[in-house]
């Protein structure tokens, strides 16, 4: 049998050596407390909260770690059975991502206390946990033109409560669509990044359209179907030149359908403003600085 039949009869007999192995777990920062009685405020909430950050913060702070994420779950008594996924559930969960990786006690506490403040069930509470997911503390090195946040924490802590005040669909960085709709735009989560952007070299001189919001309303005196006289609040005059109809409609299939014909016009007096014409009349969008 060979070899194998040895290593067999060495197990049989007890003389075999093995080395073991050792694997060390993966380490667990978790804290969790259930409540003797139902809670109904967030005082008794907030305190166990903070006594699992100062633990959490001592147990990531002996092994070199810094919070990265908080998970947050909150169970409920007798959640109300009315049909829905969401009333029927009785826990909570938020996972909340720290713009700075930290063990600062009061900052993390700060940020789940801004949350907590339009926080509200309809079922006592009675269990909390909080789990913190560990990573190494970050270092960034700056361009000489970059710059970081003085405090990336009160950021998020202020679009925390703007985005409670309005509502998450209001608060964000404004990114432009990609349609030739005018002025269309969808509102996007913050994020501070650095984006590289390679250097674009001058072509000369360019116009910036100061754009007026809402358009302004103006009167327009035609011959030979194009623009002859412009009169308005921001700007009136006789046009000197034009460059268009420039037409583009879209959203024909919804109630956001457009249509329009735009106008480059410049007036005697030296003005240059863009304007279009739809089925309520003529408007300016703004002028060339």
């Amino acid at each position: 049998l060979g070899p194998e039949a040895v290593r067999m009869w060495e197990r049989a007999n007890g003389t075999a050596t093995r080395l073991l192995n050792v694997i060390q777990p993966p380490e667990s920062f978790a804290e969790s407390f259930e409540f003797e009685n139902e809670v109904e405020t967030t005082e008794p909430l907030l305190f166990m909260l903070r006594r699992f950050l100062q633990q959490l913060s001592l147990r990531l702070g002996a092994l070199y770690f810094v919070a990265k994420t908080l998970k947050l779950r909150i169970t409920f008594s007798d959640p109300p059975q009315d049909g829905s996924a969401a009333a029927d559930k009785n826990s909570y969960e938020r996972l909340f991502n720290i713009p700075e990786p930290s063990n600062n006690v009061e900052v993390l506490f700060r940020m789940l206390h801004t949350h907590l403040e339009d926080f509200k069930s309809e079922s006592p509470i009675v269990a909390v946990s909080l789990e913190a997911e560990p990573t190494k503390p970050g270092q960034q090195q700056f361009g000489l033109f970059e710059t970081a946040l003085r405090d990336p924490m009160q950021l998020s802590e202020t679009l925390a409560r703007l985005t409670g005040l309005l509502g998450a669909e209001r608060v964000g960085t404004p990114v432009l669509e990609d349609t030739h709709r005018p002025d269309a735009f969808r509102i996007e989560p913050f994020s501070w990044q650095m984006n590289d952007r390679p250097a674009t070299e001058a072509v000369g001189p360019s116009f910036a359209l100061r754009r007026f919001r809402p358009a302004t309303p103006a009167s327009m005196l035609l011959a030979d179907d194009k623009p002859a006289h412009l009169q308005s609040t921001e700007l009136r005059g006789e046009v000197a030149e034009q460059e268009g109809p420039y037409f583009a409609s879209g959203n024909w299939w919804d109630e956001k359908r457009w249509a329009r014909a735009e106008w480059d016009l410049q007036l005697a007096n030296g003005g240059l403003c863009r304007c279009h014409e739809e089925e309520k009349g003529w408007q300016i969008d703004g002028i060339y600085d």
